[in-house]
């Protein structure tokens, strides 16, 4: 993967860079100290990969994010963990915090590596084909958590990721398409209401006009998921 690395202090430059050049498939193209020196750069060549900083002054990492055309993959690098959850809300693959060490620096790698590879599969979804299931696994940070569908209340779509709602009143934050989620899900109980949402029908309490209610939360039945969803429950 062709990587470009943009930070503001010298040292995580050439700490990064020493990380980059001990992994074969990296090749280390560019180096900023600005992040507005790096647009035209960003918009003009191939890059694959930017280990990016989020605070840096005048132009920050996410101000960059905002002025790009192409989006490569990003790997966040910060010393402030406060900006995690921002930094996975705008799609960065994932999110160190200085001091970087090596072993959490080659996960990252290899979880961008995962994402770009044409040949690996980005789902987080694994299925056995020669045995019905009646669970998934979805990737969560850096471990694949089990999920019995008996479990999972409703999925919402959040652009890129998708938040899965369970019967511990908990959530699940994972990188997966809600398109994807309905064509493995069609055919275990669930139904797509709303271009956001995913429900597991088994866990209807009950359907208000255009609504349906799931452990008290009001999920929207949009007009073009209507008919689908009734002529599936018999309604």
């Amino acid at each position: 993967m062709k990587c470009v690395i943009i930070d503001d202090e010298p040292l995580a430059v050439d700490l990064i860079k020493e990380f980059v050049s001990r992994v074969d498939t990296l090749e280390l193209i560019h180096t900023f100290n600005n992040a507005i020196d790096a647009i035209s750069v960003i918009n003009t060549t191939h890059v694959d990969l930017i280990f990016l900083d989020i605070e840096m002054p005048h132009f920050s990492g996410i101000d960059f994010l905002n002025a790009i055309d192409k989006k490569p993959l990003i790997i966040f690098t910060t010393a402030y963990e406060n900006y995690a959850v921002e930094g996975f809300n705008l799609g960065a693959v994932d999110y160190l915090v200085k001091p970087i060490p090596f072993n959490r620096f080659l996960k990252s790698v290899a979880r961008a590596q995962q994402f770009h590879s044409p040949t690996a599969s980005t789902t987080p979804i694994i299925s056995a084909p020669e045995m019905e299931q009646d669970f998934m696994f979805v990737k969560a940070d850096y471990e694949n958590i089990k999920l019995n569908y008996c479990d999972i209340l409703y999925i919402e779509g959040l652009k890129d990721y998708v938040k899965i709602y369970t019967t511990d009143s908990k959530y699940i934050l994972t990188l997966i398409s809600l398109i994807k989620l309905e064509q493995n899900l069609a055919s275990k109980g669930f139904a797509r209401i709303h271009r956001s949402y995913i429900i597991n029908i088994k866990h209807v309490k009950s359907i208000q006009k255009n609504k349906v209610i799931i452990d008290d939360k009001r999920i929207p039945i949009s007009e073009s998921y209507k008919t689908a969803f009734f002529e599936k429950i018999n309604l």
